[in-house]
């Protein structure tokens, strides 16, 4: 990891004054930061599984319900199925798939059983049982309830734990919308439900085979950048602090630490044999830090792309600073800049030297004040 540090603000250019090229010396930030490659992708992996549905999947109900496979946009390579196998109840099997790198919101279709949409819903679980009327409470039903009211069924409803008629009705307007028979009961299989939106990265099934096990992965729509950072430089990497990131084509963006691994891997070049060097592999042992941007749409649809990561290793508040090619060196060692007084005069400044940062050098001396001009080359 190379050491490259930069000023929180904007480098004076250097001024022509009678002949001499001067900038001025300025109070203000030094940064010192550290970088280290990163890989740009999407936040979180997931699977997508596929359950069985009782849900409207009876012969009975089946001329109620209408085909969605035909009325959905189809992906390439995917198609869609008609009435015939919507009328088939209970055949399990899958009629409808996303294509690679689709992004899939609340309410819109995850994949196609049988014919019929299976959406999908937002939340931290699974449904587990059958939610309908004289169902004991639980945070499955205000789940459900969420997700009703936030697609525009919820209607008198009022989101709690309980299944209720207004609950009952807000399932049947929402199975309307779908095509699917109004039972006014929801089973696990009839919905994915998943944190938030989701972005496939991979279509596992194939058109035509049984609607059971993974079928799809997935990860979020939120960006993250993935940094094996060193673990003898973890100390850098404090959660919830800021960093710049250096993204391709020489953008940079701003983000933070969102995450820091507990846990040191080993070089994976050695495969985790150090032979007969026992600290090789400790030395080259790294820990994971995840960083999330703050502005995600600035990195645009990159994925896997290799970044820079800044992090902050030391900060100098309100330091006097000059540029770097203003330093002199002197016979006698110590460093000095040629101050240049308002009557075009000059004299010569010893100083001592602080933090380097993007083209500045923190400076001190009894001699010198903020305002002050010093000589730069005219270049």
């Amino acid at each position: 990891m190379a050491l490259l540090t930069f000023a929180r603000q904007e480098p004076e250019h250097a001024v022509q004054t009678t002949g001499r090229a001067t900038a001025p010396v300025t109070r203000t930030d030094l940064v010192e930061q550290e970088k280290a490659d990163g890989k740009l992708g999407f936040a979180g992996s997931r699977t997508i599984t596929a359950g069985s549905s009782s849900s409207g999947a009876s012969s009975s109900d089946s001329s109620s319900r209408t085909s969605q496979a035909g009325s959905q946009a189809t992906p390439s390579g995917t198609a869609g199925t008609g009435k015939d196998n919507a009328s088939q109840g209970g055949a399990n099997i899958l009629t409808w798939l996303p294509s690679d790198g689709q992004t899939i919101r609340r309410g819109k279709q995850v994949y196609g059983r049988d014919g019929r949409p299976v959406p999908l819903f937002y939340g931290s679980t699974p449904f587990w049982r059958e939610l309908k009327s004289g169902m004991t409470d639980g945070v499955d039903v205000q789940q459900l309830e969420k997700n009703l009211q936030a697609l525009g069924y919820g209607t008198g409803l009022t989101v709690d734990k309980h299944f209720s008629d207004a609950t009952s009705q807000a399932v049947k307007r929402w199975q309307k919308a779908q095509g699917l028979a109004r039972t006014g009961v929801v089973t696990p299989g009839d919905v994915v439900v998943q944190p938030s939106a989701i972005r496939i990265t991979k279509v596992e099934a194939a058109l035509g085979a049984t609607a059971e096990g993974s079928i799809l992965q997935a990860t979020g729509t939120g960006r993250l950048v993935t940094v094996e950072l060193a673990a003898n430089q973890a100390t850098l990497a404090k959660r919830g602090a800021s960093v710049e990131v250096q993204l391709p084509g020489g953008k940079t963006t701003s983000g933070h630490v969102s995450h820091v691994g507990t846990v040191a891997k080993a070089d994976s070049d050695t495969g985790g044999q150090s032979g007969n060097d026992p600290g090789a592999t400790t030395d080259k042992a790294t820990i994971t830090v995840k960083v999330t941007l703050d502005t995600p749409q600035e990195a645009g649809k990159l994925d896997g792309a290799p970044v820079t990561v800044l992090f902050t290793s030391a900060e100098h508040k309100g330091v006097l600073a000059v540029p770097i090619t203003a330093l002199l060196a002197t016979p006698q060692g110590p460093y000095a800049v040629q101050v240049v007084r308002e009557d075009d005069t000059t004299r010569m400044v010893t100083v001592e030297l602080g933090a380097f940062a993007n083209g500045k050098v923190a400076v001190s001396s009894p001699h010198l004040r903020e305002g002050m001009k010093v000589q730069v080359p005219s270049s």
